[in-house]
């Protein structure tokens, strides 16, 4: 019978060197296991039994009171499916452990060897404060080590139950912040803390302006001496400061992974920003996490299910935020929200959600009543998000050509000149929406401007639109000016 795997490690390092999993997995205690896996490491018996090869039923019947599996080789498929290595199990070492690291050898050597392995897994799910850390302070360590070509050649993102499984326990868990026992007494202090809060700051402005091509190293690296500094404990208002400089930090790092092509890089240092911002009790960073989680799903494009995965992940945003009342952050998660009808095709759904999105921002006040890290979302924002995804429905249905020529337009007028990923995303779309209506001439000059724009940043997603803007132009490919501008946009894709 072949193994079965599922896409993201459903058995933490941590959790399996936990005593009570160590010793259930000794005893054939399955029940134990599942019980272990969706109690303490957030997994649901519907996706325990997708991995195992169970129905739901069988897995609950297992759980409530059949707990042991006398069967060798149903087992040996459930240990396999979770990758619990043989020696764990008084077995011979399992086939796939042959390419796969060596699991912890003792609870006392876990720091250790998650550091070592961390990188290697899938998503690092867990919900409790000392397995995340860890596995920030290993999954960073692995990156710094990484060059380029070996960070690009890391696993496929997540989609659909292995990822929105899991993220329902940042809504329904609670919000707890136990004592994490370190390796000493920190000495950090409170002015330590708040220059650890403006380093955070002046990455995250960098990355607005730039994108993360040059700087992302530097943000992994201060991630990773965060992380370390949590690894001794600390009085409990200096802990949780540094739970929150580590979640902002993890999603600049995400964000900048993903401007460097590296998606599922970017999706793991997501899912540690959500996991660190937890332990803050800070609902609204959280719902922001989430909203970039599903921008990228959103940004890939693909199949459908990308899309409705993206809706899962706004709806539990919108949910976990509803009641601190913070505007802006409305409204950026009904652009989000607009942004997945379109791309599901449901026009009427986009039209209402771009409403309350508009709505919403016009009772936002100053960006200096609202916290830092939603201050980019302004009017400019709001209307490029509008005009991209009008622009999106215009390549199926003209109709909607007007409509995103208007809304970049906007976007262009109002960006602050030192926006220039977010304006050469601009030039490019409104040359793409040239091009649709027939306007070759504005096309090409737009166009010229969105290169000039776009060689001035460091961004994957600034190259990805370059790309539809080549393609887009390729019926008209033997006018001259044309020509002209695809000539300049291969070579600015070729460098």
């Amino acid at each position: 019978m072949g193994h079965v795997r599922p896409s993201g490690p459903l058995l933490s390092d941590y959790l399996r060197a936990s005593e009570e999993m160590r010793q259930a997995l000794a005893e054939r205690d399955i029940g134990t296991v599942f019980e272990l896996l969706n109690k303490r490491g957030g997994v649901s018996l519907r996706a325990l039994g997708a991995a195992v090869g169970m129905t739901g039923s069988r897995v609950l019947e297992i759980v409530n009171g059949d707990r042991r599996v006398e069967k060798l080789e149903v087992f040996e498929r459930i240990a396999d499916a979770l990758r619990v290595p043989g020696l764990q199990l008084g077995l011979a070492p399992r086939p796939w452990e042959s390419h796969e690291q060596a699991p912890l050898e003792s609870a006392g050597d876990r720091r250790t060897t998650l550091a070592a392995s961390v990188a290697d897994a899938g998503l690092p799910w867990s919900w409790e404060l000392a397995p995340t850390v860890e596995a920030v302070y290993g999954i960073t360590r692995s990156d710094l080590m990484l060059d380029r070509r070996s960070a690009l050649r890391t696993m496929a993102v997540t989609v659909g139950m292995p990822l929105i499984d899991p993220v329902q326990r940042w809504l329904t868990g609670p919000d707890s912040f136990q004592p994490v026992r370190g390796r000493r007494m920190g000495r950090i202090g409170e002015v330590d803390v708040t220059r650890l809060e403006s380093a955070a700051r002046v990455f995250r402005n960098w990355d607005d302006s730039f994108g993360g091509g040059l700087a992302r190293k530097a943000v992994i690296g201060q991630l990773n001496e965060v992380a370390d500094m949590l690894r001794d404990s600390h009085p409990e208002t200096i802990r949780k400061r540094l739970f929150h400089v580590m979640a902002v930090l993890a999603k600049i790092a995400a964000t900048m992974s993903w401007d460097c092509g590296m998606p599922a890089s970017a999706q793991k240092y997501y899912v540690l920003a959500l996991q660190a911002a937890k332990p803050t009790g800070d609902r609204p960073f959280g719902a922001s996490v989430l909203a970039s989680m599903a921008r990228q799903l959103l940004n890939m494009g693909g199949p459908r299910n990308r899309a409705t995965d993206a809706l899962e992940l706004i709806r539990l945003a919108q949910d976990g935020s509803r009641d601190h009342g913070i505007a802006r952050l409305t409204a950026m998660l009904h652009t989000r929200e607009a942004w997945c009808y379109a791309e599901l095709g449901r026009t009427e759904a986009f039209r209402r959600a771009t409403g309350q999105a508009e709505d919403a921002f016009a009772h936002a006040g100053s960006t200096e009543e609202d916290p830092y890290w939603i201050s980019y979302f302004d009017a400019a924002e709001l209307a490029g998000v509008t005009g991209g995804r009008a622009l999106d429905l215009a390549r199926q249905d003209p109709r909607y050509a007007s409509e995103a020529e208007a809304s970049i337009e906007r976007a262009i007028a109002l960006r602050k000149a030192g926006s220039l990923r977010s304006a050469a995303l601009d030039q490019s779309g409104l040359a793409q929406v040239h091009f649709l209506r027939g306007d070759v001439e504005q096309a090409v000059h737009v166009g010229h401007a969105a290169i000039n724009a776009a060689l001035r940043t460091q961004s994957d997603r600034v190259r990805a639109s370059l790309r539809t803007l080549h393609a887009t132009s390729t019926n008209l490919r033997h006018q001259p000016q044309v020509a002209e501008l695809r000539e300049r946009l291969h070579e600015a894709l070729a460098s």
